[in-house]
């Protein structure tokens, strides 16, 4: 199994994902299909599937032209909002590609409908990969804006958290303030304070921070360590759900306060997010970033 990891927009990820014996390949979040198809092209494969995570437009997007130069494939995710969807996944279902096995996990709290993908080979040396999309990123995970607490808890810890220790590759480039977050919580975490020097030199040489691992990330993730007692006594809660609730608020809050927004731009954003006008139905709506959002903890209409 191989994977290319494929920037793209200004902090977004998609992926192919290549069986080697059998040259078939599986997309994952596609957003800017040309890139795509270029990289289908170049490693010579042939393009089955998309993975969707999220109906967001930043990871499905590109679904609708993808399906129109492509004619044929196979758009799967467990939101009907999904663009050009032509099958809906339900949550423990499994897929095979060649010898790619597929587990389908669905993992609410960004959004309603999230799916997550655990992928693996039998008796292959690598390892397996989980694509997380925006239900968990590297040192932190996407804010909430639909479904509870409760239900964002039980996506992180009793889903994703119990998968094996291994890579993990999510929707976005925020390793760097998602860990500058997590020393915040965390300030004595020795594991942060080394993730994070590793992240600000990646940083710097303008390298992605992907992939990560589950094990590494039970370190130093707050969003995942709800249960230890730093993170409770940042927090002042004790009950899981409502640890992750506050982190979730004073993420919100560590975000606002780092990249104020001008006027002109939050009225913009407002305008984006249906706050001022009513949004277009056929167009989904982007991933926010942490803070920007009037109403994070809402759902779709």
């Amino acid at each position: 199994m191989k994977v290319k990891v494929i920037p793209v927009l200004e902090d977004n990820y998609m992926y192919l994902v290549i069986e080697e014996h059998t040259r078939e390949a599986v997309a994952v979040d596609v957003a800017v299909p040309k890139r795509l198809l270029e990289i289908v092209g170049r490693e010579g494969v042939s393009l089955t599937t998309v993975l969707t995570t999220h109906h967001h437009w930043d990871h499905a997007r590109g679904n609708v032209e993808l399906a129109r130069l492509w004619p044929g494939l196979a758009v799967l995710g467990a939101d009907e909002r999904i663009c050009a969807l032509t099958r809906r996944l339900t949550h423990g279902e499994e897929l095979r590609f060649g010898a790619i096995h597929v587990r389908c996990l669905l993992t609410p709290g960004h959004t309603s409908g999230h799916m997550s993908y655990f992928l693996w080979e039998d008796e292959c040396p690598d390892p397996p990969a989980l694509f997380s999309g925006d239900a968990l990123s590297v040192a932190g995970c996407g804010p909430r804006l639909e479904g509870t607490a409760q239900q964002m808890y039980r996506s992180l810890a009793k889903t994703l958290g119990i998968l094996p220790p291994e890579t993990v590759f999510c929707g976005h480039e925020h390793t760097l303030a998602n860990l500058e977050f997590a020393q915040k919580v965390e300030p004595c975490n020795d594991h942060v304070r080394a993730k994070l020097s590793w992240a600000k030199k990646r940083d710097e040489d303008d390298v992605p921070t992907v992939p990560s691992t589950l094990g590494e990330e039970l370190l130093y993730n707050p969003f995942l360590r709800v249960a230890e007692e730093s993170v409770r006594k940042f927090t002042g809660k004790v009950a899981p759900a409502e640890v992750l609730e506050a982190l979730c608020r004073e993420r919100a809050s560590f975000e606002h306060a780092a990249e104020p927004l001008q006027p002109q731009a939050r009225a913009l954003l407002a305008l984006q997010w249906g706050l001022l006008s009513t949004p277009d139905r056929s167009e989904p709506r982007v991933d926010p970033p942490w803070g920007q959002v009037a109403h994070p903890s809402s759902p779709d209409p």
